[in-house]
């Protein structure tokens, strides 16, 4: 910094020769004595050591000279004042820069220092330099520090010691040298300082090394330039980037103290998606911070993010980070086209979870959606060995061995991490995917654990929000996520898009808010917690068909769905995701509590159900599934009933049912109303020894009268002449079409009222 340089400020006085009526023999103030003309003083125009230059005799005690202009003093601008003067006869002074300081309105400031060393004259023809630094700031080498204040200064020199000598003085000057402050005053290093060229070829990591080693806690300056770094750096001092960096993909940029995306995306010449690439490679290789910060910052992603490939030397991590705060957008482009492969393949029933056989399975890529006769939902790719000709998948195929054509999708993920083979505790935090319709949101690793999303949202996903080809969602925890569908006009029945899928246990989905996909969740493994969230899927179509909201295809999830808001969706309890798909001794549909939760619909026909088993091979029945405290209601329409089974491939067998609790939910616009086990009243108004109770409307699921557990008469049982009868019937079970009657058998024909409970299942 040089104000004379930067700011054309004048410093330097006139020259002796322009006249001395700028020059005061006081202290250089208005009105103070000039040398203009005085006796001791002269002009020397011609010198052999100054050239032009001011003679004068020493007559006073201090012999004063100072310039009369106001030389300005600005903060953090720091002057030297330096005077060149030798002895010409008599005694010999001693020589000193002077000043006088002064403040507002002229004023002389107190308390400051205002001279500066004092250098003796000892050999007459000896040039001495004498020179003062003055400055507001009490610095290392700073004569006189004047602070604040100080407005302006008088500057020129002193004659100390004995009268009667003269001598010569040169011009004095004074210039600008805050520069050589900087390195003090300023809070940052520069990297060209210690050796960086800048030119793109050279390799300047030793010179950042260096800087950061010198920085000491300042901020290193990295100004405009290319500066190639050929390996692995580590900077632990603030960082600021007006020029960018240019690293090959395996060397790491760890940035420790100024580890923040938009420091990175700085760091590569605004190259968001390089930026981002080299901040998540630090994040997986950084143990001093835990989480990367996206300060707010949306990045323009043109095409997939390969997590383990950015990452590049890591293909398992145990240990917490965090993604939070910021906005991920998809460009559209062709990167994102989902690739379309069709094979032959083998499946046996024997290797549940492969593929055998499979022709053109290179072209295969990892990750693939399996599309087929006989494959359920969310059936992905796991892993492939392309020498053995075998696909992994994540979940078993119903459809029974055979060789069939499958075809494979691979979706484009904006975050993909099936790179990785493992995963720990990796955590999204109010990270906003906006996929635009033109790509999926997060592919998981192929395993992983508590992998979690918090206050994420996924803006119009093209095929997923988010997918687990494996075993990558085990202890998976969604909160407070939004998802908000690309398919919002189209009809229900048509959509495709799914928010997420699992494949593993334990997975916990809490607060979180959908609108108008195909499905909420496609889940299989055990013990999920579905609570408070609300998924909403309807349309405006005139008597709309509905898809599941939350699909179980676990026939035991032992899961819990509890407090959510179940909009124009229903639950789905399938096997879909069964080798053998036929009873087989295992556990049947059950191990589901579904309680406190708020059904609506809107418009759909009077088919609609809110809860549907459909079993995908024969044998099955209910085991420990509880429908409790929840409210049922349509607007727009009246729904026939609420539950049922969808037998299109197989029935459930009813007269095996067990530990079906159904009971305690309010039902409005809905046609009738079900429960187990159910209370009700039947009359007999005339004298019959059988007594034939039909609870077939009542009973959830079609199901059957199997047991009855109370049986109380209102009122006198008589027989037909009004004779009391005292005597109890007994009860036949299962009687009827469908098994739905419980017939009392009196003794004696009878009439009356009697109140039975009666229950589809055995309660055991």
């Amino acid at each position: 910094m040089n104000k004379a340089i930067t700011d054309g400020l004048v410093l330097m006085p006139p020259p002796f020769a322009a006249g001395l009526n700028v020059w005061s023999s006081g202290e250089g103030t208005p009105g103070s004595p000039t040398y203009q003309g005085a006796a001791n003083a002269a002009l020397v125009p011609a010198d052999q050591d100054f050239g032009g230059c001011l003679e004068l005799l020493k007559t006073q005690p201090t012999q004063r000279l100072r310039y009369m202009g106001e030389t300005p003093i600005l903060p953090g601008c720091y002057l030297r004042i330096t005077a060149r003067v030798k002895a010409i006869s008599g005694n010999l002074p001693t020589v000193r820069i002077s000043a006088y300081a002064a403040g507002a309105g002229g004023a002389p400031l107190a308390g400051v220092t205002t001279v500066g060393p004092a250098v003796p004259l000892q050999t007459y023809g000896e040039v001495v330099t004498v020179s003062a630094i003055v400055g507001t700031g009490a610095r290392g080498g700073v004569d006189m520090a004047w602070g604040t204040a100080a407005l302006y200064g008088h500057f020129g020199l002193d004659l100390t010691g004995p009268t009667g000598g003269i001598v010569r003085i040169d011009d004095i000057e004074i210039e600008d040298i805050t520069g050589a402050f900087l390195r003090t005053m300023m809070d940052w290093v520069d990297v060209r300082d210690y050796g960086a060229v800048g030119d793109g070829v050279t390799d300047d990591r030793a010179a950042f090394v260096a800087a950061d080693a010198a920085a000491a806690g300042r901020e290193i300056l990295v100004p405009a330039g290319v500066y190639r770094i050929a390996s692995t750096l580590a900077i632990n001092s603030p960082i600021r980037f007006e020029g960018r960096l240019s690293m090959p993909a395996a060397a790491r940029l760890s940035l420790l103290q100024s580890f923040d995306l938009p420091t990175y995306i700085d760091a590569f010449g605004g190259d968001e998606m390089e930026g981002f690439r080299k901040a998540l490679q630090a994040l997986f290789n950084f143990s001093d911070h835990d989480s990367l910060d996206m300060c707010g910052r949306r990045i323009e992603v043109t095409e997939p993010i390969d997590v383990q490939a950015a990452v590049v030397n890591q293909s398992t991590f145990t240990v917490r980070r965090v993604l939070r705060n910021g906005q991920l957008n998809v460009v559209e482009g062709p990167a994102w086209n989902t690739t379309a492969v069709t094979s032959q393949a083998t499946y046996s029933t024997a290797a549940q979870f492969q593929l055998t056989g499979v022709t053109n399975i290179a072209n295969i890529p990892v990750g693939s959606l399996v599309v087929g006769n006989g494959v359920g939902r969310e059936v992905y790719v796991r892993s492939k060995n392309v020498g053995a000709g075998t696909l992994t998948l994540s979940r078993p195929l119903h459809g029974g061995s055979g060789t069939r054509n499958y075809t494979f999708r691979r979706f484009r993920y904006v975050l993909d991490f099936s790179g990785f083979s493992y995963i720990d505790k990796f955590v999204m935090q109010e990270v906003e995917i906006q996929c635009n319709g033109a790509a999926s949101g997060v592919l998981l690793p192929p395993d992983a654990f508590a992998f979690q999303f918090s206050d994420c949202h996924f803006i119009r996903p093209k095929d997923r929000a988010i997918t687990s080809h494996g075993a990558g969602c085990y202890g998976m925890q969604i909160d407070r996520c939004q998802f908000l569908s690309n398919e919002q006009s189209v009809p229900a029945q048509n959509r495709t898009s799914i928010c997420f899928n699992v494949n593993n246990n334990d997975v916990k989905v809490r607060d979180c808010r959908a609108m108008r996909f195909a499905h909420f969740a496609v889940i299989a493994g055990t013990s999920h917690l579905i609570q408070g969230n609300h998924f909403f899927n309807g349309d405006e179509e005139p008597d709309g068909l509905r898809q599941a909201g939350i699909v179980l295809t676990e026939p035991t999830s032992r899961s819990v769905i509890v407090g959510n808001y179940i909009d124009n969706a229903f639950i789905e309890l399938t096997n879909e995701h069964s080798a053998n798909p036929v009873w087989n001794n295992q556990f049947s549909f059950g191990g589901v509590t579904i309680t406190g939760n708020l059904f609506f619909a809107i418009g759909v026909a009077p088919w609609f159900r809110w809860i549907v088993v459909k079993p995908y091979g024969s044998g099955h029945f209910l085991q420990g599934l509880t429908v409790v405290g929840n409210t049922f209601q349509s607007v727009n329409a009246v729904v026939d009933r609420v539950e049922a089974v969808d037998s299109s491939i197989a029935p459930l067998d009813m007269t095996r049912a067990r530990n079906v609790v159904f009971q305690g939910n309010s039902f409005n616009n809905v046609a009738q109303w079900t429960a187990n086990p159910v209370t009700l009243t039947f009359t007999q108004n005339t004298a019959q020894a059988v007594w034939s109770c039909d609870f077939a409307p009542w009973l959830p699921f079609g199901g059957r009268a199997r047991t009855v557990e109370g049986i109380v008469a209102e009122g006198p049982i008589t027989e037909g002449g009004g004779a009391r009868v005292n005597a109890m019937p007994y009860v036949d079970l299962e009687q009827g079409p469908g098994g739905t009657q419980a017939r009392l058998n009196w003794p004696v024909a009878a009439r009356g009222r009697v109140r039975m409970v009666a229950r589809m299942d055995q309660p055991v």
